[in-house]
């Protein structure tokens, strides 16, 4: 039995939300759902309840709720899913938030949440500076300098939008799983766009990754993360690290920096 209150997590983004669970330091379990900007307050409620039941997690002992939203419209409905369901005050990540990285951008509060979010977990678990590259909807690339201050990024179509562009845009084009293909040389349509979404992506990767830490310098660490990091990491060697958790590990980090620590 797991002693002390525990602390819910959301990751918010446009395609999926990533849900996750820590007692003080370490994640208990975490879960991927689709985001929805049409469930209710009860069906997001019902859900996460009945995730945590899955998992063997008492929703009594949540102590704190915290979010981190890309999805505008959601913002107001997780705030009423904490006070509903949970008996908390969501904690959001936005502007004026405590977190302890300063932002050196044009216009500080377009800088999406995740991304600082990613930024401060990065710092905290593998030093700076530091390039996070995020494989969601859209694949985000963001440059922490060595003095920990947030410095900016490249934001590139995510390869999932590319395949559907691709099936959308094409009259004979299909839809395609991304995976690795047995080589680059397609043998049928399916496998001919799976090379070219898959070798393209890596390349475009790639080619970012490299114009970044020449600018940032040799010492500069690299980490993944997102939900398609394990299938395109192998292939990109300058990826030092490949972190699946890092958003979730930011909003636990960002959350004790701004509040008190949970009670037993």
């Amino acid at each position: 039995m797991l002693k002390g209150k525990m602390l819910l997590v959301l990751d918010v983004g446009n395609t999926h939300t990533v849900i996750g669970v820590f007692s003080h330091t370490k994640l208990q379990a975490h879960w991927r759902i689709s985001t929805q900007r049409e469930r209710t307050v009860d069906e997001y409620g019902v859900t996460i309840r009945n995730l945590l039941s899955l998992g063997r997690i008492d929703f009594e002992k949540i102590g704190g709720f915290a979010v981190s939203c890309v999805v505008p419209p959601l913002t107001p409905i997780l705030e009423r899913v904490a006070r509903r369901y949970f008996d908390q005050d969501a904690f959001m990540v936005e502007p004026g938030v405590k977190t302890g990285m300063p932002i050196i951008y044009d216009k500080p509060q377009e800088v999406g949440a995740d991304r600082i979010v990613n930024g401060v977990a990065a710092c905290e678990k593998y030093g700076s500076p530091a390039i996070i590259v995020d494989f969601g909807t859209a694949t985000t690339f963001d440059a922490i300098s060595e003095r920990g201050e947030y410095l900016g990024g490249a934001i590139a179509p995510g390869i999932m939008i590319s395949a559907e562009a691709l099936f959308q845009r094409a009259a004979r084009l299909p839809r395609v799983e991304i995976r690795k293909p047995d080589g680059v040389i397609g043998k049928s349509t399916v496998t001919s766009m799976q090379s070219g979404l898959y070798y393209g992506y890596i390349g475009l990767v790639e080619g970012i990754l490299r114009r970044m830490k020449k600018e940032m310098g040799d010492k500069t660490t690299i980490i993944a993360t997102g939900g398609l990091a394990t299938v395109l990491s192998p292939e990109i060697k300058l990826i030092d690290r490949v972190d699946p958790d890092l958003t979730l590990d930011g909003l636990r980090i960002i959350y004790e920096r701004n509040l008190p620590p949970l009670s037993a």
